[in-house]
């Protein structure tokens, strides 16, 4: 199943390439503009053995798994407080809504002025623009923890932490997890966008930025691939994650539908 799709994406992205590279050959595309995908493609292996690329990438890494980190320890924590407090969660839950969907970009600016440190503005963006989709995602899965088995738990003596950690966190773990990966794929995107408005001393949107200066947009292009698999790389190792440890909640979700 899972090789079906991986190669009916890679069948889908060659056709792309190739009707991009014709439409280039053809005249139906401005090279000057819109570079051959053969020339975009030939800089993004280029790329993979250039130090100073390899370091903008390394400093985007960077920030992009400090502010992951960052999000889901303080994300967790606030999701099973509020999962577990209907009252609490009740009297937040205007407050999340009205903040979640304000775009993080349109933060840069600010969080630029108030942050002494580039990298401090970044992380503090990333932090920002990951914590929901991980907050979201723990409330959800306490919401649907079997209530019987807590019920069965509490039968037998066992304690609310008790049940918390035996019982609620385990069967949340899914659903936090997915939340991680969500957030991963949106650090990424808020950190490049950081990069890009805000500059900085490394990262691959400086690098971008830089290579647009000198209208070199064959390696502005490929450096926008290797953001695209470096994405695509992270989301593929959480699920396989997600799907090694949860067997049983894929299962169970099958069984539902």
């Amino acid at each position: 199943m899972i090789l079906s799709r991986v190669a009916r994406g890679a069948a889908g992205v060659a056709v792309l390439l190739v009707a991009a590279e014709v439409a280039g050959r053809t005249g139906l595309l401005d090279t000057q503009i819109m570079p051959l995908a053969s020339t975009v493609l030939a800089g993004t292996a280029g790329l993979a053995v250039d130090y100073e690329f390899l370091r903008d990438v390394s400093a985007t890494v960077e920030v992009w798994a400090e502010g992951l980190l960052l999000a889901t320890l303080l994300a967790v924590p606030a999701g099973v407080l509020l999962g577990s407090l209907p009252r609490a969660e009740t009297a937040l839950r205007p407050v999340i809504e009205f903040l979640r969907p304000i775009p993080s970009v349109a933060l840069i600016p600010l969080v630029a002025l108030i942050a002494a440190a580039d990298g401090a503005m970044k992380v503090t963006v990333i932090v920002y623009a990951a914590c929901w989709p991980v907050l979201v995602n723990t409330m959800y899965g306490l919401h649907d923890v079997d209530p019987v088995a807590k019920d069965t738990m509490r039968v037998f003596g066992f304690g609310r932490l008790a049940v918390l950690l035996r019982v609620t966190l385990p069967s949340a773990a899914p659903f936090v997890l997915t939340g991680v990966r969500l957030a991963a794929s949106v650090a990424l995107v808020v950190a490049i966008s950081a990069e890009l408005l805000a500059g900085g001393e490394g990262g691959i949107g400086v690098y971008i930025v830089n290579a647009g200066s000198g209208y070199r947009i064959d390696l502005m292009l490929a450096a926008t691939v290797w953001a695209g698999l470096i994405g695509l790389v992270v989301n593929a190792l959480l699920v396989r994650v997600e799907h090694g440890l949860f067997r049983w909640h894929a299962a169970r979700a099958g069984v539902a539908q």
